[in-house]
């Protein structure tokens, strides 16, 4: 099973955002310490009531830096939202950062989920899935063949090629949970994204397994074929303290940390993307010993 970790953008849960200096030390201290990927998500700004507005740096422009900063590991949207970008050009900005980066990227996309961003930035609220299916129809055409032509609602393209073409296996990966996204994921993705669980017995994710499993078997799809990827929550409660809620983390010895994710491998898991906490650089140092555990 592949291992990567979440980068930090935000300033969830508290502070502002870090600079760019603070994400490239981080991903560069991840790809030292032999971790397979680096995730970046894609938001505007969180906005919730009664709370202080909290910012996020632009998903794409980090990530194509990233790209040029790193040599080896894998580099993964989680995930973008279809909403922000005109699909076709979403294709070809796929294509040129995949050159840049020599074929290390993972291009995760979903429906998006927080309205007050979309509001905020003048996108639409309306037709939420039906928006993400007709783009996710320009999207797929572009990334399998190179060229695109549909005639849609909201979305159209009229003969789009990408030029130069880019290489065929860019692994895409959709998140969902509803019926209609699981039927997407099963139609179109490589992989699927669960997120965000501590132990893959949860309730919840093996549902939503399960449910992913009847859409691939609903249109003639082997299960098996779609890869699985999950967001653990792995927290150092000595350096940050102990989590509200225990049953959503991670917590404990190195070993501990390690039969955790190695659980997950077990229960048939292809990714796991770690979300740290603390998310610095001391974290990635214990997360990356719990990694030699697994390995050895």
């Amino acid at each position: 099973m592949k291992i990567g970790v979440a980068l930090p953008t935000s300033n969830q849960p508290t502070g502002d955002p870090p600079p760019y200096a603070t994400a490239r030390a981080f991903a560069l201290a991840a790809e030292n310490a032999g971790f397979d990927s680096i995730w970046i998500f894609d938001h505007l700004l969180y906005r919730y009531p009664e709370k202080t507005d909290a910012g996020i740096h632009e998903a794409w422009t980090y990530l194509s830096a990233l790209a040029e900063a790193t040599d080896r590991v894998e580099l993964g949207t989680l995930v973008l939202a279809m909403r922000f970008r005109n699909p076709a050009l979403l294709a070809k900005m796929t294509a040129a950062l995949d050159d840049v980066s020599g074929g290390r990227l993972i291009l995760g996309v979903g429906a998006g989920w927080h309205d007050p961003e979309f509001d905020a930035f003048g996108y639409p609220l309306d037709h939420r899935l039906g928006r993400f299916d007709e783009a996710l129809e320009i999207l797929v055409q572009l990334l399998r063949t190179g060229r695109a032509s549909y005639e849609g609602q909201w979305h159209h393209a009229r003969d789009a090629v990408l030029i130069p073409p880019m290489r065929a296996d860019v692994p895409l990966l959709i998140a969902g949970r509803t019926p209609r996204m699981m039927r997407a994921i099963a139609r179109h993705a490589d992989l699927w994204n669960g997120a965000w669980y501590a132990r893959p017995e949860d309730a919840v994710l093996l549902q939503r397994m399960a449910d992913l499993d009847a859409a691939c078997l609903a249109i003639g799809r082997d299960p098996a074929s779609l890869r699985r990827t999950v967001g653990v929550n792995v927290r150092y409660p000595d350096a940050i303290g102990e989590p509200a809620d225990p049953s959503k983390w991670l917590t404990g010895s190195t070993q501990q940390i390690a039969d955790g994710l190695a659980a997950f491998e077990t229960a048939g898991y292809d990714h796991a993307i770690v979300w740290l906490e603390p998310m610095n650089e001391a974290s990635v140092e214990r997360l990356a010993e719990s990694l030699a555990i697994m390995r050895a």
